[in-house]
């Protein structure tokens, strides 16, 4: 099982991913202030969503940001928009974020926050995925390689499946 200083740095990560979110939902929020009201519920009765009061079907794709060089984010999402897209989804890599421990990268290809304002500029919701296990075809699925160096009590798999 994982130990216990392992669960705290999954809580941390989860905790620095949902702050990352806030700013940018902070931003935005500041941008639509003008704006009337807007929200987003389930509606239970009508088996829908409501998106600002109207019936909303989300159409989503996946992109991930940090496997597309920066310069192509804008033609991305938008062949996405002309795809019929209304929200695409993405992961946040914790292997790329944090490759050493305490050594945080959200530059360049990494800025995370850029990219969801322009997803947004492109009409695009985003749904983001943190993790902190996120497979996506990465190695050690998205977790720091010093996650093991730095616990070496913990055990990857304890499944009868796997063991």
């Amino acid at each position: 099982m994982f130990g216990w200083k392992t669960l705290q740095l999954f809580k941390m990560w989860t905790y620095e991913c949902f702050l990352i979110l806030m700013i940018v939902l902070a931003t935005e929020l500041v941008a639509v202030t003008n704006e009337e009201q807007r929200s987003f519920i389930i509606d239970y009765d009508g088996n829908q969503f409501l998106k600002d009061g109207e019936p909303f079907r989300y159409i989503s794709g996946s992109i991930h940001y940090f496997r597309v060089p920066r310069i192509y984010w804008q033609d991305r999402l938008d062949k996405m928009k002309a795809a019929g897209l209304n929200a695409i989804q993405t992961y946040l890599p914790w292997n790329e974020h944090e490759p050493e421990s305490g050594q945080y990268n959200f530059e360049d290809n990494l800025d995370v926050v850029e990219f969801v304002k322009l997803a947004n500029q492109t009409g695009l919701l985003v749904i983001i995925r943190p993790g902190p296990f996120i497979d996506a075809e990465r190695d050690f699925g998205g977790f720091p390689y010093w996650l093991l160096h730095d616990n070496p009590d913990m055990v990857l798999r304890s499944g009868k499946s796997f063991v």
